[in-house]
């Protein structure tokens, strides 16, 4: 049910309104059902597609499990995913990749949610381009995505388990490089001091000046992840 008070609201327009639940839309999906069920501009304005498009997902721990049982909900989530929501797509190209094994249909999905802004999924998406072995250009494009990353401070582990990683699957080539073939080692010593809750488990290889190498290093933790 919807409220149409006689107010200033009804000259409002569309488009105005539009831009206000997409605000909304990014703060929750409470948030978004609150507004809508305020008046009818704000109804027909919470149809749009660009505001399931910018819902914000919350995450699996944060979902009321009754969600997934609720046929409204899950009309309402199938239209997120139908208009491109990055979240969702996000999540839909992890089970493809590594529960169906629909590699091609992963990687696009990966690819619309990481156009979309999603900085998880273009980590991940550049994990999996580093990761072909058979394709110097694809690794090159998995690096420029490392480097994106990397230059806007938003390089972070992810929540997604991989094969084991090969020697073939690293990144830096460079016969000059100092710590090229080092990155393994710097893995396992920062995993035994985090075992032993030690300072050292911390930094990563931020101090490392190749950025190949971090690279190669961030591959090490997104493969062994548990």
């Amino acid at each position: 049910m919807t409220i149409d008070c006689c107010s200033n609201i009804a000259f409002i327009p569309n488009d105005i309104w539009e831009a206000i639940t997409i605000k909304v839309a990014t703060d929750s999906i409470r948030s978004l059902c609150s507004l809508r069920m305020s008046c009818k501009a704000a109804h027909d304005a919470g149809e749009a597609d660009i505001v399931h498009r910018s819902v914000f997902i919350p995450p699996p721990h944060a979902t009321p499990w009754w969600w997934c049982l609720n046929p409204e909900a899950k009309r309402f989530f199938d239209r997120c995913m139908a208009a491109g929501n990055p979240e969702l797509l996000f999540r839909e190209a992890l089970r493809e990749l590594f529960i169906r094994r629909n590699e091609n249909v992963g990687i696009q999905m990966l690819n619309s949610a990481s156009s979309r802004g999603h900085a998880a999924a273009k980590y991940a998406l550049s994990m999996m381009l580093m990761l072909r072995m058979d394709d110097n250009v694809e690794k090159q494009k998995g690096l420029e995505l490392y480097r994106e990353l990397d230059a806007a401070g938003l390089l972070a582990g992810s929540e997604v388990q991989m094969p084991r990683i090969e020697e073939q699957h690293t990144v830096c080539a460079s016969p000059r490089c100092s710590t090229r073939g080092h990155m393994p080692l710097l893995y396992d010593y920062r995993r035994r001091a985090a075992e032993r809750n030690s300072v050292h488990a911390f930094g990563r290889a931020a101090h490392i000046p190749c950025i190949q190498c971090r690279a190669d290093y961030d591959l090490q933790a997104f493969v062994n992840l548990p």
